[in-house]
């Protein structure tokens, strides 16, 4: 998993490189808040996958522009884990959830198109109680007009804890309007 990580951090640092060296992006208005809102889908990964092969969440954000192409975001929402048979058997893996809790950045590079990165803490909610709390990353590459937001994301979250990491590469549809 850390080379995928790696594989995107790199692809997303050439590409905007290229872009910013050719066109000046003017797609988020300085000094104004929009929020936006929608839902999540993607596939676990790491020790996420042992217990569920499909996380859904609702998601919202609160953006502010500072420039028109650079944004500050929080971001929070709930990812469900369905869960899936253990093997050899019939009984399930328990169900839970995933809270997000996270804040960041949005850099557009090209008109509509951005790379964004967020930091928080991934809070782990189990059918028997409450679980860890997670360290979070989130990088993000993105296209975003004047209300929709279609994101590819990838949620990396871990504590200190050896074997605890886990993630969700997801896809996030928005739509958002000014405050």
């Amino acid at each position: 998993m850390k080379t995928t990580l790696k594989t995107i951090i790199i692809a997303s640092t050439i590409t905007t490189l290229f872009f910013t060296t050719t066109s000046k992006a003017q797609t988020t208005a300085a000094n104004t808040w929009q929020f936006s809102i929608g839902p999540d889908g993607g596939i676990p990964t790491g020790n996420a996958r042992l217990g569920s092969n499909f996380a859904f969440a609702g998601t919202a954000r609160f953006q502010y522009g500072l420039s028109n192409s650079f944004a500050l975001t929080v971001t929070s929402g709930a990812y469900h884990f369905f869960p899936i048979d253990k093997p050899g058997t019939t009984t399930r893996y328990e169900s839970y959830g995933e809270v997000p809790v996270k804040a960041g950045i949005k850099a557009f590079y090209a008109p509509n198109l951005y790379i964004g990165a967020e930091a928080g803490a991934m809070l782990e909610f189990l059918d028997s109680g409450s679980g860890p709390t997670r360290f979070l990353l989130s990088p993000a590459l993105g296209y975003a007009n004047k209300h929709w937001d279609f994101a590819a994301h990838y949620e990396s979250a871990s504590t200190s804890l050896p074997n605890s990491h886990f993630g969700i590469a997801a896809l996030r549809i928005a739509y958002g309007f000014g405050l």
